[in-house]
């Protein structure tokens, strides 16, 4: 499917405004974990959507639009909703890595559906399965942690 300048523009910035969403979650999710490995992984992922933050802003500006500068409306319910689940759970670790794997399952599906354009420059193509492959890599250890609590 052949898009428009303008429809790639908002689809990137589609997926920055996730990937803010993610960075502030994973934040999140370091300061109320209680396990130090735990909290090192989250503060890792947040770190590493950083970079996804920088380079879609970059390649969005290519597209001559103009980078949104937070995450989205469900984005902070979710971290809305996130505090509630584990305010009444104690901040329990179980709960936040089922609700980051969930995020990150909604993620990769995002990512899923714009790498499968046919259309897209090789440069951009590349950060994006990288990107993905970062997300997927996540979904792994998020599944490995939960075994952990298990």
């Amino acid at each position: 499917m052949k898009r428009t300048k303008e429809e790639m523009g908002e689809k990137l910035n589609e997926l920055l405004e996730k990937s803010y969403d993610a960075e502030k979650g994973f934040q999140k999710a370091a300061e109320k974990v209680k396990n130090d490995r735990l909290s090192d992984f989250f503060r890792q992922k947040s770190q590493e959507r950083k970079m996804f933050i920088k380079e879609l802003r970059d390649e969005i500006a290519g597209y001559g639009q103009v980078p949104e500068n937070g995450g989205s409306s469900t984005g902070s319910m979710h971290r809305t909703w996130m505090d509630l689940k584990t305010a009444l759970s104690g901040d329990d670790e179980e709960v936040i890595l089922q609700e980051t794997l969930k995020g990150e399952q909604a993620a990769l599906e995002d990512y899923k559906d714009i790498t499968t354009e046919t259309d897209l420059p090789p440069s951009l193509n590349s950060k994006l399965n990288r990107q993905q492959r970062h997300i997927q890599t996540s979904i792994n250890n998020v599944k490995m942690y939960e075994q952990m609590f298990d």
